[in-house]
């Protein structure tokens, strides 16, 4: 087995077939893949039917599922050619090493977007965030969603007797009402002290 001649040759042949995402300016997405593409590079961009009504007109168009973002195989041994693309900001990544997405993920939203079903983006929810339910017997009821192994619960909080109280939910009757702001920690003693 040969040896690695640097760190650039050892990511590259690591990379080569790996999914990245590249962060777009706004209503970029399609010609950035479109160029990609034109580029010799292997892009994905999920695409869902949305219709959009005007005063005069209705019209289906087919929309970014996830806006702002564009999947690329590959291509991390050219990065100075994904990056000159008109529209493209950034390689998503973290301490300065390139994201990857693996193939499973892909092909799971390949298959979603392919499919007969309706798709839609759904805004992210995490646990703790202050929910709304928005379809359903329960409709209108607000609460703070929580994580219970694989169970979503919406949990309503009755302030006035000190009392909660859980009901199992499913996450797509739910809307997020605002984001649960994050404590904050002082790292510094407070003075006087």
């Amino acid at each position: 087995m040969p040896l690695m001649r640097n760190k650039l040759e050892a990511q590259t042949s690591v990379d080569v077939r790996q999914w990245h995402v590249l962060y777009t300016r706004h209503q970029h997405e399609k010609p950035v893949a479109r160029i990609l593409s034109s580029k010799g590079l292997e892009g994905f961009l999920p695409l869902y039917a949305a219709a959009h009504r005007w005063q005069d007109r209705t019209k289906q168009l087919r929309l970014p599922l996830f806006p702002y973002y564009v999947f690329i195989r590959g291509g991390m041994n050219s990065q100075l050619q994904v990056l000159s693309t008109p529209g493209v900001f950034t390689i998503v990544g973290w301490a300065g090493h390139a994201a990857t997405i693996p193939d499973g993920q892909i092909e799971g939203i390949r298959q979603l977007v392919e499919s007969a079903f309706r798709i839609e983006p759904y805004p992210y929810l995490r646990a703790g965030d202050k929910v709304r339910v928005r379809s359903g017997t329960l409709q209108g009821l607000e609460g703070i969603l929580v994580r219970k192994k694989n169970l979503f619960r919406l949990i309503i909080c009755l302030e006035m007797l000190g009392r909660s109280a859980a009901i199992e939910i499913d996450i797509s009757c739910l809307e997020r009402l605002e984001r649960s702001p994050i404590p904050a920690v002082s790292l510094w003693p407070s003075a006087g002290i």
